[in-house]
């Protein structure tokens, strides 16, 4: 169907890449966006101590929240935020937790979602290729909407290396990017998060930096009329005489 464009407008480099489209000057990446006013940092204290590791999303197991359940301390709370969508997966998550401070919810209100991005320690994004069935999917995302929430509500994050995720975070930057299946790892910089709060806060107040140079709606609406500009459409439109 690519003849049927002038151009394609993917939200990752990732997304471009999967459809085919690499190296296609008529393929462009704009990214997506984050309202930045509504995802806002809040006020907190400088400690990490009793600040939940943070999961928003669908719980299906490509979403790899069983090794952020897995990779969590005993003494480290975690809240899942999300719908149940497999009856197997959520009850292998339920047995997961089991001795651990693990939450789950669903049904937040927006305010009650917001909220939670700003005291939370970090957000987490374990997306896989390989579920823990091994399942396979292609494409466990297209860009990683959660991870630019948290990082807008100026909070660290740590996501996988899997498909879209490395172009949101800036490994050591802005959060962490560990190997997918991989809880020790993932563990690992948690503990790190939890050990060293000051390096912590810098690292949400750069993410939040990177939101607003690069994440905002505003500015994907800037890209994509910039395409459109440098685009001569050529649509030819039927045109009925009275």
């Amino acid at each position: 169907t690519d003849r049927w464009y002038e151009a394609h407008l993917h939200i990752s480099e990732y997304s471009r890449q999967i459809y085919g489209h690499s190296g296609k000057a008529w393929a462009h990446v704009i990214y997506g966006g984050v309202d930045a006013t509504k995802f806002c940092p809040a006020p907190r204290d400088a400690a990490t101590s009793g600040r939940a590791a943070l999961f928003v999303g669908r719980l299906l197991a490509h979403k790899g929240v069983n090794d952020l359940v897995e990779a969590a301390p005993s003494d480290l709370p975690v809240t899942i935020v999300g719908r149940p969508y497999d009856d197997t997966f959520s009850s292998d998550l339920r047995r997961l937790a089991i001795g651990k401070n693990v939450i789950f919810r669903e049904g937040f209100t927006d305010e009650e979602l917001v909220a939670a991005y700003q005291q939370a320690l970090c957000v987490v994004l374990p997306s896989v290729y390989r579920s823990t069935y091994g399942d396979h999917s292609k494409v466990p995302e297209l860009l990683g909407q959660t991870l630019l929430e948290g990082m807008a509500c100026g909070v660290p994050v740590i996501c996988t290396a899997v498909a879209s995720m490395p172009e949101v975070v800036e490994d050591g930057v802005t959060g962490f990017i560990v190997p997918p299946n991989d809880p020790a790892a993932l563990r690992a910089r948690l503990m790190w998060l939890v050990a060293h709060p000051k390096d912590a806060a810098k690292m949400g107040d750069a993410g939040r930096r990177r939101v607003l140079s690069r994440f905002t709606w505003e500015g994907v609406v800037e890209r994509c009329l910039a395409i459109y500009d440098g685009h001569a459409l050529r649509v030819s439109i039927p045109v009925t005489m009275a």
